[in-house]
């Protein structure tokens, strides 16, 4: 059976997470978590409209979900993300026990990655390269109009 719900088609949902960002004058970082093919969770930052600095995508997504899944792990699910989880949206993404990240862009700055995946929890799965270049986009021109 052919399904139209793949990993470019999750990661599209939280493109436009991070669209809606950008729209707000946030970061540009959208966010959504998947469970049976549903997408159960979509979050974007809200750092400077909720004035806090945890208010990342992530965090609001996972949160989301839990919220949806009446529980604190995240297991059996997939969080799609424009741009590489930070290490506080990694550790919290540990402690969630989420099965997979997806992300789009890395974060060369800021990126989990520096520290390895081992900021992650040891079963979850990492990839990352779906729509790098339309994200990567996005943040570069959002941070040229605030320059």
């Amino acid at each position: 059976m052919i399904t139209p719900y793949n990993d470019e088609y999750f990661m599209k949902q939280a493109y436009q997470e991070a669209m809606k960002a950008f729209e707000m004058g946030e970061v540009p970082v959208g966010a959504v978590i998947v469970a049976n093919n549903h997408i159960i969770a979509r979050a974007h930052n809200l750092t400077e409209q909720l004035t806090d600095v945890t208010a990342h995508a992530e965090i609001q997504a996972i949160t989301a979900a839990s919220n949806s899944l009446g529980g604190k792990y995240l297991h059996g699910c997939t969080l799609f993300v424009t741009l590489e989880p930070c290490v506080m949206c990694g550790g919290a993404l540990y402690w969630s026990q989420i099965d997979r990240v997806v992300f789009a862009a890395r974060d060369e700055k800021r990126g989990a990655g520096k520290l390895g995946e081992s900021i992650y929890h040891p079963k979850t799965l990492i990839s990352n390269g779906i729509m790098e270049n339309e994200c990567s986009e996005l943040m570069k021109t959002f941070f040229k109009s605030k320059r």
